[in-house]
């Protein structure tokens, strides 16, 4: 069972939330156990889990990902965006999580993430749910 949803993304580079939109989607399958697969068909986005009850935490990883991979700094790719494929291929365009009782099987403070590096931009993320 395979479905996706779109959204903008508002700012060149951040972290945003989708954990509701995610288990949403999923819970309207009528799935109960099983497994989720989230992924990002874009090149310059990703997608990750980590803390979601500290905002502090997505700004950090942000600022991070721009002192590692710079915007200023000169790189072959004539688009311009070199430093969003960058970040998006360090991140990864897929995550698994397990399904339990009709719900994602996440960390007390664990939430799902779409990661843009080259926005704002309309972007999609797909899930699949596979029933087991």
């Amino acid at each position: 069972m395979s479905m996706e949803f779109s959204f903008k993304s508002k700012k060149n580079t951040e972290m945003i939330d989708i954990t509701s939109e995610v288990q949403s989607r999923v819970s309207g399958t009528g799935v109960k156990e099983g497994l989720v697969v989230v992924y990002v068909p874009h090149t310059t986005a990703a997608v990750t889990i980590n803390e979601g009850a500290d905002p502090s935490v997505r700004a950090d990883i942000v600022e991070t990902f721009n002192e590692i991979v710079p915007w200023d700094k000169v790189y072959g790719h004539a688009e311009g965006n070199s430093p969003a494929h960058i970040k998006a291929s360090l991140v990864g365009a897929s995550e698994t999580l397990i399904l339990e009782g009709g719900r994602l099987l996440l960390g007390q403070w664990q939430h799902i993430f779409f990661c843009e590096f080259d926005g704002p931009r309309e972007r999609h993320v797909r899930i699949k749910v596979v029933s087991g």
